[in-house]
């Protein structure tokens, strides 16, 4: 991947949205690798919908209640799995990958920033403190 782009987007769990999104291939078109959703639609099974051409990233808090997550990453199926690897955060609201390639490493972080709370803001200070 000599190439980083990121389509963002709020689907407010609406699953219409978060499909059109996904299946309509415009992004793939444009080249988009990577993209960030907040608040995606979770099913009754505990899972966001994806489409072959995606492979979804859950926040690492996912499984302990899947109906908190506030964010998800969908990577391109052609990215290599050799190029990225999650990252543990403590948190339903925040999914992390790290990217490496021939210019250099990358942390991406996809934020789901709830206003009635400021712990997403306390969680990422700590973290960069850590790190």
């Amino acid at each position: 991947m000599d190439r980083l782009s990121i389509w963002q987007q709020n689907v407010n769990k609406s699953s219409i949205c978060q499909h059109n999104i996904i299946s309509n291939n415009i992004l793939v078109r444009k080249g988009i690798n990577f993209i960030a959703l907040q608040e995606p639609a979770i099913s009754s099974t505990g899972f966001s919908i994806a489409l072959r051409d995606w492979m979804p990233v859950y926040p690492s808090k996912h499984s302990d209640n899947p109906h908190n997550t506030r964010s998800i990453t969908l990577i391109r199926a052609d990215v290599s799995t050799e190029g990225w690897n999650q990252i543990d955060f403590p948190s339903s609201n925040i999914t992390v990958i790290q990217l490496t390639s021939q210019w250099g490493k990358i942390t991406v972080f996809n934020i789901y920033n709830d206003s009635e709370c400021d712990d997403t803001i306390k969680l990422l200070t700590e973290y960069h403190h850590r790190n």
